[in-house]
């Protein structure tokens, strides 16, 4: 088939690598632009523009697909089908309407739960059972569109990190079973009323309030491990909790109760088990407290 693949980030590179495997044309790559960061501001190009260069593919990066112009240079493709997978620019309808088949969605939730921008770390952070991926036919709303395909996976204790590299390969193989079905498989509308969204993470959310229970304070260590990063101030210095589990154990919330930094919450208590100090590489508890010994009684903030 003919194929425009819209994506930006790392989670979209292993379904273009799945795309081009299985021998389908992917006749231009739409990313975001290139950001500037580091010293001097240099351009750097998104994971999927720098592996669509690697793979000999052409590569478009508008700001908007708003104007006209750039309505009629993504028609001129003539493209089968248009596969997105965290793009991030909203596609007005005549894009959508461009490819024979339309645009297809994969998105990291079982839909019509956690539609939005960050699925998986809402989905960590409710505690749910498991996730997935949907391929979604898009249409004009936000992740409104008929569902073609859904595979699940349990979350157990998983991070955000973990779970984002497992739904990144289990969207691309579901995307090219969706493409090798597509005409014969029946969509299947989604149910408004079971609709959860998923807003973007704001870094405050970030920071650990000690006064909740430990049981969601765990979650959200793994709901935003590895980025931003759940923390906490010790002293004067910030900390980043990435990993911990939920003892029974009780105190003054953010009381240090032992010399293993189990920290008190409003009901049970965290112990780290993975720590980081700033612009150090994350490490053990036992790493940490050898250079970093807290003794019980301190109060955590």
């Amino acid at each position: 088939m003919r194929i425009i693949f819209m994506g930006t980030p790392e989670f979209a590179v292993p379904t273009l690598d799945a795309l081009v495997a299985a021998g389908h044309d992917v006749v231009a790559v739409y990313s975001q632009p290139p950001s500037r960061s580091g010293r001097g501001k240099q351009e750097r190009p998104s994971p999927v523009q720098a592996r669509a260069e690697e793979l000999g593919i052409a590569v478009r990066h508008p700001f908007s697909l708003k104007g006209a112009e750039e309505q009629e240079a993504f028609a001129a493709l003539q493209a089968d089908v248009a596969v997105v997978a965290a793009y991030g620019l909203l596609l007005p309808q005549p894009i959508l309407d461009a490819p024979k088949h339309g645009c297809l969605n994969v998105h990291g939730s079982l839909l019509p739960r956690w539609r939005g921008a960050a699925p998986i770390h809402r989905a960590v952070q409710a505690g749910d059972a498991e996730t997935g991926i949907t391929i979604m036919q898009m249409e004009a709303g936000l992740d409104t569109g008929p569902m073609l395909l859904k595979a699940a996976t349990p979350i157990d204790r998983k991070t955000t990190g973990e779970l984002h590299d497992e739904l990144a390969q289990l969207g691309a193989g579901l995307l090219i079973e969706t493409l090798a079905e597509l005409g014969n498989i029946v969509a299947e509308e989604q149910d408004c009323a079971l609709a959860i969204y998923a807003p973007k993470i704001d870094k405050a959310e970030a920071r650990l309030d000690f006064t909740r229970p430990a049981a969601e304070l765990e979650r959200d260590i793994r709901a935003f491990a590895p980025f931003p990063g759940a923390w906490f101030m010790l002293g004067e210095e910030r900390i980043k909790l990435l990993l911990a589990e939920v003892v029974d154990a009780s105190g003054a919330p953010g009381e240090v109760l032992d010399d293993r930094l189990t920290i008190a919450c409003g009901e049970m208590a965290l112990r780290p088990l993975k720590l980081q100090r700033a612009g150090k590489p994350a490490m053990a508890l036992e790493d940490f407290l050898r250079g970093n010994p807290v003794a019980a009684g301190t109060t955590l903030a």
